[in-house]
């Protein structure tokens, strides 16, 4: 079955070539062209004469123009494409893993003490009631620290109690204890009042770069270093590892999620990387206040 972008193409260059095949007939039955050159002829001193063929350069250009366009809207549409298919099989994996977490932990600590609060109904002795309340306060705790667990997957607790420049602080301290790298943190300026969404992505995209450092840059130390600049934040990353080709093609998902993150902040993400020399990874966002403030000027 014919999709409907074909169809519509298909009638698009249809009526282009019968308007174009009927202009030239109507030209041909009223010698159009003569009666041009002969109107042209008395204005010859305004070079009147030359506008149809400037015209036709003028249409042969956006013509030209046009299809380069195309050829990169088409670049655009293809690398939105992969993303967001990337991103759902990241989304259903996350969803799959919750749901397992959910099924083998929190459901397993729920009927935990659904048993024991039935043994507390049916118990005979004091003693029996102590232990299934004993056993219950355990679960009810396991159960509490699972949830705590998936809250954090979710949303970064660390920002709602530290703000953000002691939350990337115990981030890369935590991170240097699990992986053995050092990482040494630095804050420059005001980080406060930037903004949720500022403040979540700035969180994430650092966990994402120091992500990358563990999974593929084998790397003895790392630097994360944020600014406050007049014009907004500034972060950086970098690590002394392996490196990779900045100028191939394909990214992972992480370096793509991230510049969607900096795009959908009005923002700029780069990665610069040599083979050998290690990477940095940059995050800029603009000050939302500062934009609010100039649009109402």
């Amino acid at each position: 079955m014919k999709r409907a972008g074909d169809t519509a193409w298909r009638g698009d260059l249809a009526w282009v070539l019968a308007i174009t095949g009927g202009t030239f007939a109507l030209s041909s039955a009223l010698e159009l062209h003569e009666r041009l050159a002969a109107m042209f002829a008395r204005h010859e001193a305004w070079q009147a004469d030359e506008l149809p063929l400037t015209l036709v350069a003028l249409s042969l250009g956006l013509a030209w123009y046009a299809w380069r366009r195309l050829g990169e809207v088409a670049g655009l549409l293809l690398h939105n494409r992969e993303l967001t298919q990337q991103l759902m099989t990241v989304q259903e994996g996350e969803r799959l893993a919750l749901a397992r977490e959910l099924h083998d932990e929190l459901a397993q600590h729920c009927t935990a003490i659904r048993v024991e609060a039935t043994c507390i109904q049916r118990s005979r002795s004091l003693g029996e009631a102590g232990l299934a309340a004993r056993r219950v306060a355990s679960s009810a705790e396991l159960l509490q620290d699972g949830v705590r667990r998936l809250l954090r997957r979710l949303r970064p607790a660390e920002l709602d109690a530290l703000g953000l420049a002691a939350a990337l602080e115990s981030l890369c301290k935590d991170w240097s204890m699990r992986t053995g790298t050092a990482c040494e943190f630095q804050c420059a300026g005001d980080l406060g009042g930037f903004g949720e969404a500022v403040d979540t992505a700035v969180f994430r995209v650092t966990q994402e770069a120091l992500a990358n450092v563990f999974r593929h840059a084998d790397a003895t130390h790392v630097r994360v270093a944020l600014a406050s600049t007049p014009s907004g934040l500034t972060l950086r990353v970098e690590d002394d590892g392996n490196g990779f080709a900045s100028t191939r093609k394909t990214r992972g998902l992480g370096l793509m999620g991230a510049a969607e993150r900096a795009a959908a902040l009005g923002g700029v993400f780069r990665a610069f990387s040599t083979p050998g020399h290690g990477t940095r990874v940059q995050l800029e966002l603009p000050d939302v206040r500062v934009l609010q403030a100039g649009s109402r000027v």
